[in-house]
Formats: structure tokens, sequence, C-alpha cells
């Protein structure tokens, strides 16, 4: 069975892009970050800065999510799990 990618993250250069492609993805995405004037939204993706992507992805593969950067998928692996 083909694993389904819940969020879809893109590097834009000055900040990052992350979607979220399943249910569980926007679940996630509207528990921990939240929706609404402090957030900022492109397209339907959330806009975050780099310095806080890490601990984000982080938060979303400890929950079990399936995350890719740029097309890659990325796991804890040589993260601080």
């Amino acid at each position: 069975m083909e694993k389904k990618i819940d969020i879809v993250v893109r590097d834009e250069g000055s900040i990052f892009l992350v979607s979220a492609e399943t249910e569980e993805g926007r679940d996630w995405i509207e528990e921990n970050m939240g929706v609404g004037e402090e957030h900022t939204y492109f397209g339907g993706s959330l806009v975050v800065e780099h310095r806080y992507i890490d601990d984000i992805i982080e938060g979303m593969l400890k929950e079990g999510l399936i995350v890719t950067l740029n097309g890659c998928e990325v796991s804890l692996r040589g993260r601080n799990a």
C-alpha cells in the first residue's frame, strides 16, 4: 500500500510554504498552528519563517505524519528525536 503524504513543505527561499494534503495534516495544522489573523496563508499554504520550520516539521513527524520537503520524504533520523 502506498503511503499518503500528509504535509508538503516547500522551501521558497525566504519562506517555507506548508500545505496539508490529508485530513490528518489539516487537523494537525489547525490544532498546533492555529488558524487566524496571526498566521499568513498564501494560496492555501501556511507561510512559515526559516527559524520555525525545523521545530514544526519535527512536531509533525513525532505525531506520525508523513512529510515531504521539496519532494523528498523527511524522517526523524538525523534529527533530535
